[in-house]
């Protein structure tokens, strides 16, 4: 754990070694919010970059329209702002970014350049419920994506307000919120459930490897009913298992 009582990046690099269901499964055994509800995206995300795997930071936050000129005559100095704002908050970071034009997006606010800028500024990706260009070129800078879709333009992108609440796929997300994403979608993490997280994934994960998963191998001679019954109980050594370390009934 770092001084501060939140995760270290060494911590956020552990995380990262476990894709996001794994960590979700981790999760609740320890929280107290709504597993069916809250934490994760509600509405389909695309990982344009699955071959970086998962990414684990901590949100900084921006909202853009790109069909709005006006936007650059308001505040033509909003680009050197929002970038200051994400250089003053600890990384590792991801970049979650709300489009006020969706459904009917306009153009890209990630690109090559904005993906290199934000990979100096310790970001490791984004998050955006909006479109993305440069893909092969985001790639190479390191930068992972997630978002809705592809543009070919980038329009009149612009930063309209930062460091404040967004909404992205379906789910409210505030700055400075612990988040990990891959291919399947993403989860925000609330800040009283960071402590636990690594030692719970950790966890559930060998308790699925030593227990359900190990039983699921067929086994030379064995016959279907044997099987059934070492999955069966398994099954019951899984559960007993989480009950044992966190005293939840350990779903799988």
């Amino acid at each position: 754990m770092a001084e501060h009582g939140r995760l270290s990046q060494g911590d956020l690099l552990q995380l990262a070694r476990w894709n996001t269901p794994a960590v979700y499964n981790g999760w609740e055994q320890i929280t107290r919010s709504d597993t069916a509800r809250d934490g994760f995206n509600f509405e389909e995300t695309r990982d344009f970059m699955p071959q970086m795997g998962p990414m684990a930071g901590y949100a900084v936050t921006v909202v853009q329209e790109a069909s709005n000129p006006g936007h650059k005559r308001k505040n033509p100095d909003a680009f050197a702002e929002y970038y200051a704002y994400v250089a003053s908050r600890p990384g590792p970071k991801i970049v979650v970014v709300q489009d006020l034009d969706k459904p009917d997006f306009v153009g890209a606010f990630w690109g090559e350049v904005n993906a290199n800028v934000h990979r100096s500024l310790g970001c490791a990706g984004t998050i955006i419920d909006g479109a993305v260009r440069d893909i092969d070129e985001m790639l190479n800078a390191g930068f992972k994506a997630i978002a809705r879709r592809l543009c070919a333009g980038h329009a009149h992108s612009w930063p309209v307000r930062w460091g404040c609440e967004v909404t992205v796929f379906g789910r409210k997300v505030k700055p400075g919120q612990l988040i990990h994403a891959d291919k399947h979608g993403f989860l925000v993490i609330p800040e009283r459930d960071e402590a636990r997280l690594l030692e719970a994934v950790r966890f559930m994960d060998a308790n699925e490897c030593h227990n359900m998963i190990a039983a699921a191998r067929e086994l030379p001679g064995e016959s279907l009913k044997e099987r059934l019954g070492r999955i069966r109980e398994s099954s019951r050594a899984f559960g007993r298992a989480a009950r044992e370390k966190f005293g939840r009934k350990g779903e799988w």
